[in-house]
């Protein structure tokens, strides 16, 4: 399976080439165009848990397979929203996956929906997704994707709305922004997530949260 991610940072499509027999699973929705010669599928993946999984982790509830039964296809895949796709070989080094951004990924991949529940008391998202297995992994963002790299130990701090992923087994902490409750008034900023490498973080420059607050101001208040 070959892939190229074009049109980055802002407009971002994944071009996969698939082989005589290879398949990959996309979110539903996903598909921009495809080659005849694959077959598209479209049901529910597992049982009902897994189904109300999906749907808690910020996902769809059907999903796409598409397989190359007739010959070598291509494949192009693109998120709902502007913003960048990220593509990573996944071999046995499991990635959490926040709400939302998950695209596509081989299917030998294994999804399981995971629980915070230090987010229970934060207000935040409850539910992420554990990706694991071997094959490829395709991410979507609001915005350009940056990536930061932690050593053993290393601790640093990103806003719950700009996280993407991380690698699988690093620390993490949701706590306030800032101590006082005033604070997180007058700051702007709410809950953050302070993670402890080794491992890899991957963040979203813009969150769809801050776009649809600066759209709603310019819209006519009715009195």
């Amino acid at each position: 399976m070959r892939y190229e991610v074009l049109y980055q940072p802002s407009y971002a499509v994944a071009r996969v080439l698939l082989e005589m027999g290879e398949a990959i699973r996309a979110e539903g929705g996903a598909m921009l165009s495809m080659s005849p010669t694959l077959h598209l599928e479209s049901k529910m993946q597992g049982g009902i848990g897994k189904m109300f999984g999906r749907l808690l982790g910020g996902e769809t509830l059907f999903q796409s397979t598409f397989t190359a039964t007739a010959g070598a296809g291509e494949l192009l895949l693109a998120p709902a929203t502007p913003g960048d796709i990220i593509a990573m070989q996944l071999n046995q080094q499991p990635m959490i996956v926040t709400s939302g951004c998950y695209l596509a990924g081989d299917v030998n991949l294994g999804m399981e929906t995971i629980a915070s529940l230090k987010g229970f008391f934060s207000g935040e998202s409850l539910f992420m997704l554990r990706m694991s297995g071997v094959g490829l992994l395709l991410l979507s963002s609001f915005g350009a994707i940056h990536p930061i790299q932690l050593g053993p130990g290393q601790q640093y701090i990103v806003d719950t709305g700009h996280l993407v992923a991380f690698s699988d087994g690093m620390g993490y902490q949701l706590r306030r922004a800032t101590k006082s409750f005033l604070g997180t008034l007058t700051s702007g900023e709410g809950v953050v997530v302070e993670l402890t490498g080794p491992g890899i973080v991957y963040m979203q420059t813009r969150t769809p949260q801050g776009f649809g607050a600066w759209v709603s101001s310019f819209l006519p208040v009715r009195g």
